[in-house]
């Protein structure tokens, strides 16, 4: 009887795979809503997604994991989701096989993707227009540097 049960448990466990589109896979455990904000999924959107939210993981205890039909991820969404959870990893589906498989990376240099917190920086100034330019000025803990103002801040806000 305890048999049937658990292979009832583990077929809904399991997720349809997707024949073309994004996994995004490994992140952390919790964050996987922020990561639909910046994919800019929400209940109006009319694509398939499929959401697991704190499954098992042998190497992390928990991790969260997205499945988007027909979507591939731009670079610049890409580093956000690297700058949420840098241990995401993102398969690429074509023919509901993996063509490529990539861990996110956070890059050396970010521009127009977050904002300064600084409220004096010239990026903030209603009067100019301009780009903002972060430059990672550590990986642990993650802090980034405004090119314009050269503060040093570790508080992530996207614009």
């Amino acid at each position: 009887m305890n048999a049937i049960i658990n292979k009832e448990i583990n077929k809904e466990e399991k997720i349809k795979k997707i024949k073309n589109g994004t996994v995004i896979d490994h992140i952390e455990g919790g964050k996987v809503f922020s990561v639909l904000k910046i994919l800019n999924i929400d209940e109006n959107y009319k694509g398939i997604v499929s959401v697991v939210i704190n499954a098992e993981s042998k190497k992390y205890g928990k991790k969260d994991v997205v499945k988007v039909e027909g979507r591939i991820l731009t670079k610049d969404e890409t580093n956000k989701i690297a700058l949420l959870s840098a241990r995401a990893t993102v398969n690429v589906i074509a023919d509901s096989n993996v063509t490529e498989k990539y861990k996110v990376e956070i890059p050396e240099e970010i521009n127009n993707l977050l904002k300064c917190p600084n409220l004096e920086c010239i990026t903030n100034s209603a009067l100019e227009n301009i780009e903002t330019k972060m430059f990672r000025f550590s990986k642990k803990p993650l802090k980034f540097r405004c090119h314009y103002c050269e503060r040093v801040f570790s508080e992530l806000e996207f614009k």
